[in-house]
């Protein structure tokens, strides 16, 4: 038998949220110990230690998740220039001037504003044609 969706199989079962008490202690070990512990990877990281250094600057400057990256494409104007725009972005991730992440997000974005270029033109076509319709039935009616 199937569940309810966002209904457990087993409402006797461990809340939503509550912790393991393992996980509970482990944490209070860890904060207690937290100054011995920073004292310690920063000498580590001073001594030349280099996954204690890396972990010391993830700390102090952490990576931002949405560092801006410039890749030229050519203008979209129409569906049809999507094209080149893909073009583009397959030769600038080849290149290594975006990664592949940063290559599929913008993707995502060309596609997005492809879906509503052809929304517009559309609807434009369609207006035109009911324009046309609209005048063939008038004339028809004189």
């Amino acid at each position: 038998m199937q569940f309810q969706k966002s209904q457990s199989g087993n409402p006797a079962g461990r809340p939503r949220g509550l912790r393991h008490q393992a996980s509970i202690r482990m944490q209070e070990m860890l904060e207690q110990g937290a100054d011995e512990f920073a004292d310690k990877v920063a000498k580590m990281a001073l001594a030349g230690n280099i996954g204690a250094l890396r972990m010391c600057l993830d700390r102090l400057v952490p990576a931002r998740a949405t560092e801006p990256f410039f890749c030229e494409i050519p203008r979209l104007e129409k569906a049809a220039d999507a094209v080149g725009a893909f073009a583009s972005l397959v030769s600038a991730a080849a290149a290594g001037d975006v990664t592949a992440d940063q290559a599929n997000k913008l993707a995502r974005v060309i596609s997005l504003y492809v879906n509503a270029l052809e929304a517009h033109d559309f609807e434009d076509r369609l207006a035109k044609l009911e324009r046309a319709d609209l005048k063939h039935f008038a004339g028809a009616s004189n």
